[in-house]
């Protein structure tokens, strides 16, 4: 089917729908408390998790698909339709137990067989499926319950990215997902795990989701995603409401329990707010100033790009760009506080704002003023703003700064001819392993590839124990400020409002919003 056969294909679902989604309104209007209504930015592509990368699809489908593994509450990977894994000696030959007794929403049970198919799907056409498969030999169905990965080599990052369901490993029956390629399944095809199963989509008013009466909730205590899950509500209901006026006025009135997306202008406001509750998204974005180690004057001169760093106190420009201070952290570890990956070293460098130190050093590396090319986009505000204060600091520390100002698709294109830039403002959201963080990435633009960095990078992938991971890692943050090739400016969140009457929320999200454990 081409990519216009399924979009009409949905078109024609959803509309004959409508009858069956107008009765289910009927239905569970009379039941508010029995219903959480989220209010959205929009609609979502599709809810194929496999195939799809969009976060407001994952917000409503890992209340549905589930993979093999999940996060805990610090961002390591736990078991969740796996039962525990062993790994050979050689990191080569990795056999996942997989849980039984689940079932699937059609009251299928779950076996190896529909692994096996739902990983075939997702290695072959899958958003990130290349990131393991890429490294894997063969993938097969060892017993009824068991699934076996034989490895090129070691590769220690798969258990995260097998954790991560966003574009990742939704396991669906062998019947829905046998033959299925990168055009999305259809939404009566959407077959899964979890504690809430689909019920409805009528477009441009809601998507809909029921709670599953025959769920196998994971075993142990609810931490993060992981551990038991409980479907609280009767009904699931996500709600588009593109106008933001529109989604803070129906938490406040209580049309909507929870709305997501909400401006940092308004943010104190909300804050204050009995009436609301503010979450912010636990993964942050961060920005990162990359530094060209292919040419011009920060070519392998570690010595100017150190100066460079000292030079720049982070914090004015996260109060400028960002403002409200619950919104941003001055972090120089790469991950986020509470996450495994969190650590201190090399972090005394973050952020000394020391202008003197800045000019002795960068004397002392030879620097005799000439320009140095800073590109920042106007496209997004606090990249420009924050670029405009260490454009500041970096002047009164003796350097000549030369910042170029283009729309982002200008950038983009610069940033990939060497001999255009020395310094380019970008950002970088959340991902499931340091090791897709673009600085890892030999070819991306800045191009860091020392043989300091080969040596832990071979290292930090070839290793399958978590420990020795964390370690590894502390390593290479320890080198990416010594070397410099890029610079973190700081985590920014985004945040969402919920009403007070809900229960169970905790404090902030993990990734994404999730609903089981949660009640009003």
């Amino acid at each position: 089917l081409t990519v216009e056969d399924n979009e009409m294909k949905l078109k024609t679902w959803m509309k004959s729908a409508l009858a069956v989604g107008a009765l289910m309104s009927l239905t569970t209007g009379a039941l508010a408390d029995g219903m959480l209504r989220y209010a959205t930015v929009g609609e979502p592509p599709s809810l194929d998790q496999q195939v799809v990368t969009s976060d407001l699809a994952t917000t409503i489908a890992h209340h549905m698909f589930e993979g093999l593994y999940t996060f805990n509450g610090s961002n390591a990977p736990v078991p969740l339709l796996a039962s525990g894994e062993t790994v050979s000696e050689d990191g080569k030959t990795i056999v996942i137990g997989l849980r039984k007794g689940v079932q699937f929403h059609n009251g299928q049970a779950m076996t190896s067989a529909d692994v096996l198919a739902s990983l075939q799907r997702w290695g072959e056409f899958g958003s990130r499926g290349s990131l393991i498969f890429d490294h894997v030999d063969s993938v097969k169905a060892t017993g009824d319950y068991e699934i076996t990965l034989k490895l090129k080599e070691p590769f220690g990052p798969w258990k995260n990215l097998m954790a991560f369901i966003n574009g990742g490993p939704a396991i669906y029956p062998a019947s829905v997902v046998t033959g299925a390629t990168k055009e999305p399944i259809a939404p009566e095809n959407y077959i899964g795990t979890g504690p809430y199963k689909f019920n409805a989509w009528e477009a441009n008013r809601y998507v809909e989701l029921v709670s599953f009466d025959g769920y196998a909730s994971p075993d142990g205590k609810a931490d993060g995603y992981g551990g038991a899950r409980v479907a609280d509500f009767d009904t699931l209901r996500f709600i588009p409401v593109p106008d933001v006026g529109t989604r803070v006025a129906g938490v406040r009135a209580g049309d909507y329990d929870y709305a997501e997306s909400i401006p940092g202008d308004l943010f104190a406001e909300l804050d204050a707010d009995a009436g609301v509750k503010t979450m912010l998204n636990g993964g942050p974005i961060f920005g990162l100033v990359f530094l060209n180690s292919s040419d011009g004057p920060l070519k392998e001169n570690f010595a100017l790009r150190r100066a460079i760093q000292t030079a720049i106190d982070k914090t004015p420009a996260l109060q400028v760009a960002i403002g409200p201070e619950g919104l941003w952290r001055a972090n120089g570890s790469f991950a986020p506080q509470g996450s495994v990956w969190a650590t201190t070293s090399g972090t005394e460098n973050y952020s000394k704002g020391d202008a003197e130190a800045a000019k002795s050093m960068a004397a002392a590396a030879g620097y005799d003023g000439q320009p140095i090319k800073f590109m920042v986009s106007t496209n997004y505000p606090f990249h420009y703003d924050s670029a405009i204060v260490y454009t500041k600091q970096l002047a009164q520390a003796g350097f000549n700064i030369d910042l170029q100002v283009y729309d982002w698709a200008t950038l983009i294109e610069k940033r990939a001819q060497p001999d255009q830039w020395d310094l380019f403002f970008t950002h970088h959201g959340f991902v499931p392993d340091p090791i897709l963080i673009s600085v890892m990435n030999d070819n991306y633009p800045g191009w860091w590839a020392t043989p300091e960095k080969k040596a832990l990078k071979d290292r930090f992938t070839a290793s399958s124990d978590p420990a020795e991971r964390q370690a590894i890692w502390g390593e290479i943050q320890a080198l990416i400020y010594e070397q410099v090739p890029t610079m973190k400016t700081g985590d920014v969140y985004t945040y969402n409002i919920a009403s007070p009457k809900l229960s169970g929320l905790g404090e902030q999200t993990l990734i994404w919003p999730s609903f089981w454990n949660v009640s009003k």
